[in-house]
């Protein structure tokens, strides 16, 4: 195996694997010693575990134990603080993440603050976040002791050895070629950092990212600047906790007597992978400016202290602010580990060392897998725009819901013109725009039924999205599903490779629809998945994201083609009581008469289409697919004629709402390959009388933990997912997904709790809102209106 790059993420991911008994490692590095041309050799090393992601927390959390107990971290404590009222609640949501992904942490006044950091003003501060296993790892220390460790088991580490080509056969990797040897593999790791996509490019596959300068200053004495303040001295500045003062995109540690600055509140400065010579660039003071003024208003004796010099380092951001894990999926053999920050680094090392090892990670990596962007967001100005962006959104106050703005629209259904009409407020997903309530809809008179929610949860919402859902569960109503993933398997070998791969009895009628589940190699649910079976070689599969395509595509044999036909298609989910209603006003083929779960080809009038009879709200109706050159006439025709019928089109706003009430679950949010069917609630689409992938790991699977449905007694606190629950008074697990069922009347959460958990606490902007579990689904459990 050769791993590219001996920054701190190469010299660790040697280790993890060395650990596991996988000693034939080689490192190659262009520069001359370890973590000495990369960003590891000038990060300031600050660890900061706090995420909204859980993967990336415990990335956090492996790094700060691993490297402690290495002798390479400094646990000072990490403290961020507000200023601003929008900050200090945004503290204590971060305070909910913390606890909810095992961290200890607390929240703390402003006269605490001071104590903890004598030189910050303490007029300006309202209050703080702080976390005590937060600190500085020593980055090049921690890349010598981890190579160290992988060398002393076999791993040898090559330096001066700048790679120019990935050598392949067969299909895959055999090994790379540096400007003065061959080094023969069946196994590369890219672990280059910022020359990712130049190591990328050898092997024809995108690395989106891009490398930024990030401006990083050091003041002067500011210890003497204090005065000779008993408070401080060079012994108390170092045992401060890191500062993050976000509210200025600031964050300070120290040096001797000397303060760092870090500040991400300059333009963004990317510079191309192969146009890089060095780790820094010149610092551009002018840039640094406001910074500067910033970081005097907080603490003051900086004007005494005053500047002394600074650099702009050059380090990786990706369009989503996520790491690039993973194996290429067209060359197997090649891996990933990019656009990893030193906070991280241990941890990412561990599951990338198991996935390679192993087959399957430990931790759910679906938000960082190499594999999970459309081919439209690898475009080079996109991954530049979206990148520049998140570096400037980096310190922001973000809400869940809250989209980029540019570059968009990028992808639209062929209803986007019908949508804009009605007054559609889009937000948008895999580039997607996708409505989440409709103006045309103010008027309806539900809207008055709609209770108000909290000021977080009102933002990217509008009482319409209420008044819709209440509309299709009494008349009908038209979704766009077009930005759902949609694969074509065909081939002699489609059948036999589908039940193999899913969970589910696929051995049905041409006509029949299942729900069925892609599991890994642990038993672990990857997917969940809708698949018709269209003729007895062709199957139409309703997918989760890219991730689902470049799984088949790997394991699927050479009499099986797959193809991602959500492009060329478009989908209109007709639902409601009234839907076979509009349906047989319309000339059409379409029998009424078949149940739930079967499938047909018929005419809409004028419009071919594929009708599956499903529904993902929990009412009648169908999912009406046809090409996306049709889709305006499929819109127009149905349209029309619901309009009698009190037809509305709506959004996913309303859909959450609907789907929550019915107990559907959302892969990637509710379950992940974390999880298996049973404890996910999804133990009735396993069929343990047929063979499957991950059937035996499955049979030896035990838990003591569940997706649980919880109502919370307050109408008004509708959380947003990710916060914490509490039973008597203890962290027990946290919230997946969560909405207000508008027809049901009840403020619904999804949590993954203990077995036997049932009344307990969600902890909501540092509040706690009580909420109790409930029997699901809480609407239409006896399933009548499905088959109505």
């Amino acid at each position: 195996m050769v791993l590219v790059g001996a920054g701190i993420v190469g010299c660790a991911l040697a280790d993890e694997l060395t650990e596991r008994g996988f000693t034939d490692v080689t490192v190659l590095d262009q520069a001359q010693w370890l973590a000495a041309g990369g960003s590891s050799s000038h990060a300031p090393g600050l660890v900061f575990q706090t995420n909204s992601c859980r993967s990336m927390t415990a990335f956090a959390r492996y790094t700060v134990e691993k490297y402690t107990g290495l002798g390479c971290f400094d646990q000072i404590g990490g403290l961020e603080i507000a200023t601003t009222e929008t900050r200090l609640a945004d503290l204590a949501r971060r305070h909910g993440w913390a606890t909810s992904w095992g961290v200890e942490s607390r929240l703390i006044d402003a006269d605490e603050v001071a104590a903890l950091h004598p030189l910050v003003d303490r007029d300006k501060v309202l209050g703080g976040f702080l976390i005590p296993s937060d600190g500085l790892a020593k980055p090049v220390l921690a890349a010598e002791i981890q190579a160290r460790r992988a060398i002393e088991r076999g791993a040898r580490f090559e330096f001066g050895q700048k790679v120019v080509a990935v050598e392949t056969a067969g299909g895959r990797v055999t090994g790379v070629r540096t400007e003065t040897d061959s080094y023969p593999a069946d196994i590369v790791v890219s672990c280059a950092g910022m020359w990712g996509p130049v190591l990328g490019e050898m092997v024809g596959l995108t690395i989106p990212l891009v490398p930024m300068a990030h401006q990083y200053a050091f003041t002067g004495d500011v210890v003497a600047a204090a005065g000779g303040s008993a408070a401080i001295s060079t012994e108390s500045l170092a045992r401060q906790p890191i500062l993050r003062h976000q509210d200025a995109d600031l964050y300070f540690r120290s040096h001797g007597e000397a303060l760092g600055i870090g500040a991400y509140g300059h333009r963004p400065m990317p510079i191309a992978a192969r146009d890089i010579t060095g780790s820094e660039e010149p610092f551009t003071k002018e840039d640094f400016e406001p910074s500067w003024d910033a970081a005097v208003e907080l603490i003051p004796s900086l004007a005494e202290a005053g500047l002394d010099r600074g650099f702009n380092g050059l380090f990786s951001f990706t369009s989503d602010g996520m790491p690039l894990l993973g194996e290429h999926p067209g060359l197997p053999g090649f891996w990933v580990a990019e656009a990893v920050w030193i906070t991280h680094s241990a941890g990412v090392a561990k599951a990338m060392a198991e996935w390679i090892v192993d087959g399957q990670p430990e931790l759910d990596l679906h938000s960082s897998d190499l594999n999970r962007f459309e081919q439209v967001q690898l475009a080079p100005d996109y991954v530049l725009e979206r990148s520049c962006q998140n570096f400037v959104e980096v310190y922001d106050v973000l809400h869940p819901l809250q989209p980029m703005e540019s570059p968009r629209p990028i992808r639209t259904s062929p209803f986007y013109e019908r949508q804009k009409a009605l007054g559609a407020f889009f937000l948008e997903a895999s580039g997607w725009e996708r409505p989440h309530w409709y103006e045309a809809n103010a008027s309806l008179p539900e809207v008055a039924e709609v209770p108000e929610r909290g000021e977080w949860a009102s933002r990217y919402w509008s009482p319409i999205c209420g008044a819709e859902a209440l509309v299709t569960r009494k008349r009908v109503a038209m979704f766009d599903m077009t930005p759902l993933k949609r694969l074509e398997v065909s081939g002699p070998g489609a059948l036999e490779f589908l039940q193999r791969m899913t969970t589910n009895n696929l051995n049905r009628k041409p006509g029949a629809v299942v729900y069925t589940l892609l599991l890994d190699e642990t038993g672990g649910v990857r997917s969940d998945l809708t698949i018709a079976r269209l003729d007895h070689t062709t199957f139409q599969v309703g997918a989760n994201g890219n991730l689902d395509l470049a799984w088949l595509t790997k394991h699927a044999p050479d009499d099986v083609f797959l193809r991602d036909i959500t492009a060329g298609t478009c989908c209109i989910g007709l639902w409601g009581p009234l839907a076979r209603d509009l349906v047989e006003r319309i000339p059409n083929t379409l029998d009424t008469a078949k149940g739930y779960f079967t499938g047909q080809k018929a005419f809409i009038k004028n419009v071919p289409v594929t009708a599956l009879r499903l529904s993902y709200v929990g009412e009648l109706g169908w999912e009406l697919y046809t090409t996306a050159d049709l889709g305006p006439k499929l819109w127009d025709t149905l349209w029309e004629a619901g309009q009698e019928l009190g037809v509305i089109a709506a959004g996913r706003g309303a859909f959450t709402s609907l789907r929550l009430e019915k107990g559907y679950r959302s892969w990637g949010a509710d379950m992940t390959d974390e999880h298996d069917p049973f404890e996910a609630g999804l133990g009735f689409a396993v069929r343990k009388d047929k063979d499957f992938l991950g059937k035996e790991a499955l049979d030896k699977r035990t838990s003591d933990k569940k997706l649980t449905c919880l109502t919370i007694d307050d109408p008004h606190s509708v959380v947003m997912g990710s916060e914490p629950v509490y039973h008597q008074g203890k962290p027990v697990g946290y919230v997946t997904s969560a909405a207000y069922g508008y027809t049901t009347g009840l403020n619904i959460a999804y949590a993954w709790l203990p077995e036997g958990v049932d009344e307990v606490e969600i902890e909501y902007f540092g509040e706690r809102v009580k909420a109790r579990a409930a029997q699901e689904p809480l609407f239409d459990p006896e399933m009548k209106r499905l088959r109505g």
